[in-house]
């Protein structure tokens, strides 16, 4: 049998990670004290201390800065739908953890909203973050209702979970974070029962 050799990405460069970390500590920063809206990407690489095309170079833009800095909590989050405890993760009957996600994920909403919705703008649906929440819930759907559409309806269910929505429902609208989760439950029972 042949073994393949396999050939490892470069390693970063010293001073590119440094700059990275830099970045995303002083985004951190400026965003704890000030808010998502009132920071700037002129703003984090002053106090980076490095040029703003460096700040470019390395995320792009302004949408994939916040995409850097949700990164490490949507890992946090996908770990625990993957490996977790029941409901949400492992060892519990699919029904029950897609009845468990919404209120989990509308949870990890409250916790870091003005991000995602900031990356959700002018996002596209095939951002890994959506298609992984899309491939969980499409599979949930599957295995606990296999005469749904699944594909369709996990669409549909995350739809309401939308960060943009759930901050308008919040802060317009004044509706509690328990009355969202009631509200995605029922959607999702629903589905489930009637198939």
């Amino acid at each position: 049998m042949d073994e393949l050799a396999l050939i490892d990405a470069p390693a970063e460069r010293a001073d590119v990670q440094r700059n990275r970390e830099r970045i995303l500590d002083a985004a951190e920063r400026l965003i704890s004290c000030s808010g998502l809206d009132c920071v700037s990407v002129d703003r984090i690489a002053a106090e980076a201390g490095v040029g703003k095309g460096t700040e470019f170079r390395r995320f792009g833009d302004r949408v994939g800065l916040i995409r850097a800095l949700l990164s490490d909590r949507e890992a946090a989050f996908q770990e625990r739908l993957i490996r977790g405890a029941p409901p949400v993760g492992l060892g519990a009957p699919a029904a029950e953890r897609l009845l468990a996600f919404g209120p989990a994920y509308l949870a990890f909403v409250e916790e870091n909203g003005e991000f995602l919705a900031a990356a959700e703008v002018g996002s596209r649906r095939d951002n890994a973050p959506y298609v992984f929440l899309h491939t969980h819930v499409n599979h949930l759907l599957r295995e606990s209702s296999p005469g749904l559409d699944a594909d369709y309806l996990a669409d549909a269910l995350l739809a309401p979970l939308r960060a943009d929505l759930v901050l308008f429902q919040r802060r317009v609208r004044g509706i509690s974070l328990e009355r969202i989760a009631d509200g995605w439950r029922a959607l999702a029972a629903g589905l489930v029962e009637a198939s």
